[in-house]
């Protein structure tokens, strides 16, 4: 775990891309090319590097690692950072959840920034069992990862797609969910457990606590994005020092429906190290 500090102002961006293939046809490329952002993590690429363009895998200015999952196009997380890591990791050390292309982790100066696709569930299935063990699994790991940051002189950023709306102000139906996976009783629970006992912070909620939203995932069908009926899942969440950093949190919602490159929109956090 590399030491150091963060200078200057440090930006992060998380989006979950919705199948990369399509959306780098869609606006993902033009996207990345035009962010100033130091950091940028994707999930559900869906893909392997050999299905994707070459400004995609290895765009230009950018140390890009991709973690795909083990099941052909399922899940994928990758990492794109304009200073090199001088540690990559893939998985958080659980067995059945380390070629799932669910949680990939790169270490830069003063810093170890990594992006999470925890599992979507759905009540009542398999589906629902396999979010339960990867949350059992993951605090944890939270828990152990703070603590070598902390011992390193580092903070740390986990972003991505969390897949919980953690309180009724994170969706806009709240009332209709609570029995659905996303806002059940028990995963916000846990959720508040990553900002208590894990000792990490939801950068949106420091900046903005009342809500409602801003929302970053809309579902396709309907009118669910024209009547901003979305949910908050995509999170920067950061260790408290880094937290205090924070400047501004953007979610970049596509000004139409149809300019949507992914059902996500990208969420991106600014810090600023500089000296007052």
């Amino acid at each position: 775990m590399a030491a150091g500090s963060v200078l200057g102002v440090f930006t992060v961006s998380t989006v979950n891309v919705n199948g990369m293939r399509a959306a780098a046809k869609k606006g993902f490329v033009e996207w990345l090319a035009a962010s100033g952002s130091d950091v940028i993590l994707c999930q559900e690429v869906r893909a392997e590097a050999g299905q994707l363009p070459k400004d995609v895998v290895a765009p230009a200015g950018w140390h890009a690692h991709h973690a795909p999952s083990a099941v052909k196009g399922r899940n994928g997380v990758s990492v794109y950072s304009r200073a090199e890591p001088s540690e990559v990791r893939v998985g958080f050390g659980e067995a059945e959840f380390e070629d799932s292309g669910r949680y990939l982790e790169v270490h830069l100066p003063g810093v170890v920034v990594a992006s999470l696709y925890l599992p979507s569930g759905d009540v009542g299935t398999p589906r629902q069992d396999e979010k339960e063990r990867f949350m059992a699994a993951f605090l944890p790991y939270l828990v152990e990862l703070r603590g070598k940051a902390e011992a390193a002189g580092c903070e740390v950023v986990v972003g991505g797609d969390w897949n919980i709306a953690h309180a009724e102000i994170d969706l806009k139906n709240w009332k209709g969910n609570q029995k659905n996976s996303g806002f059940l009783p028990e995963e916000r629970a846990w959720m508040s457990r990553v900002f208590g006992e894990a000792g990490y912070v939801d950068v949106q909620r420091k900046l903005d606590p009342e809500g409602p939203g801003p929302y970053t995932w809309w579902s396709y069908r309907g009118k669910a994005f024209d009547n901003d009926a979305g949910w908050r899942i995509d999170y920067l969440v950061t260790t408290p020092g880094l937290a205090d950093k924070c400047t501004s949190v953007v979610v970049e919602r596509a000004p139409s429906y149809e300019l949507r490159w992914s059902d996500h929109a990208p969420v991106t956090a600014t810090f600023d190290f500089s000296p007052e």
